[in-house]
């Protein structure tokens, strides 16, 4: 089979973030696998407006006039799985990732989706709610995830890596590849 192309996307643009840590983590884990093609996407370098398009997302149809969101667009579409990196705010996730995933509503679809995420309770309220919305965008989310507990309390890396989550962020890059895998052979 082919390399597969992941792309990782900072679902926070906050200053300050804790985003760019786990970022890093799962993508530096994912690009030592040779089956594999990863890019890091963040969403600073994608100032999308907040969704201002005339139809709703899913009656756009691909139709975009901004050239921002023309570029975010070419970006997903170029890709077969994603996994999103997120914290958990007030229970759910950043305004700013949901706009994004919304803009582009055509091209995730039939792809596979995985989840870092970080808060109080490892983020799991935030995904929970990622899951139903990636559903919704004819995604295919996986089990496995990472969640990332009191992150507040980090300091390193090595807060991060730890054995939990590395032999979690292992079962996730196999299941994604899995799914990735299986969904490209029958979009194709």
């Amino acid at each position: 089979m082919s390399t597969l192309k992941i792309k990782i996307i900072v679902g926070s643009t906050r200053a300050n973030r804790f985003s760019e840590k786990p970022a890093q983590w799962i993508f530096d884990m994912a690009q030592k696998r040779a089956d594999l093609e990863v890019e890091l996407l963040d969403l600073r370098d994608y100032p999308l407006p907040f969704f201002e398009e005339a139809l709703p997302p899913g009656f756009a149809k691909d139709n975009y006039d901004n050239p921002l969101v023309i570029k975010w667009r070419e970006k997903i579409r170029e890709a077969d799985g994603f996994i999103l990196v997120t914290p958990e705010y007030n229970h759910g996730y950043p305004a700013v990732l949901k706009n994004a995933l919304d803009y582009v509503y055509h091209v995730w679809g039939r792809k596979a989706v995985a989840f870092v995420s970080w808060g109080g309770a490892g983020g799991t309220r935030g995904v929970e709610q990622l899951r139903l919305v990636t559903i919704e965008l004819d995604m295919v989310p996986i089990r496995w995830a990472v969640h990332i507990p009191n992150p507040w309390f980090i300091q390193d890396m090595s807060g991060i890596a730890t054995d939990q989550n590395n032999a979690a962020a292992t079962a996730l890059l196999d299941h994604l590849t899995w799914w990735a895998g299986a969904l490209k052979a029958a979009r194709s």
